[in-house]
């Protein structure tokens, strides 16, 4: 089972293992109150893509998919292995984030991979091959 929690809310022992997804560590949070078991930074989007989010709260589609475009990053792609091995593993987890938005954050795009057990698409491999000769057809097609 996936949670999901403000980090700066108390910990519980119905959290299960915590896993911190921002790439800041929080502001005016001590190491002991946190309580994080796991801190994943590499998961977290870019500054530049959370600035651009920050500015834009209404652009939620669009930072979804540069996010999981991000996650396609070696280093993301490493901690996305690591959040899933933990996932695997354990019967509950708890994505921890800094955000005050906690309808839309990174967690939530997290939490909906973990929930179906997707990784981002690929950027190579069949899937991929064939989704770029959809795209070249559909832009070949007279209008």
């Amino acid at each position: 089972m996936i949670n999901l929690k403000r980090v700066y809310d108390p910990a519980s022992l119905s959290d299960g293992v915590r896993v911190l997804v921002d790439r800041l560590w929080p502001r005016g949070l001590t190491k002991d109150k946190a309580k994080i078991d796991e801190w994943l930074r590499d998961l977290a989007p870019s500054d530049e893509l959370r600035k651009w989010y920050h500015a834009r709260p209404t652009q939620w589609m669009n930072f979804r998919k540069r996010y999981l475009v991000e996650l396609r990053a070696p280093e993301a792609t490493a901690a996305l292995e690591q959040l899933y091995a933990l996932a695997n593993s354990r019967k509950q987890i708890t994505l921890l984030y800094a955000s005050k938005n906690t309808e839309r954050n990174n967690a939530t795009v997290l939490k909906d991979l973990l929930d179906g057990m997707r990784k981002p698409p690929s950027t190579s491999g069949p899937a991929a091959a064939a989704a770029a000769g959809r795209a070249r057809a559909v832009r070949r097609r007279p209008k």
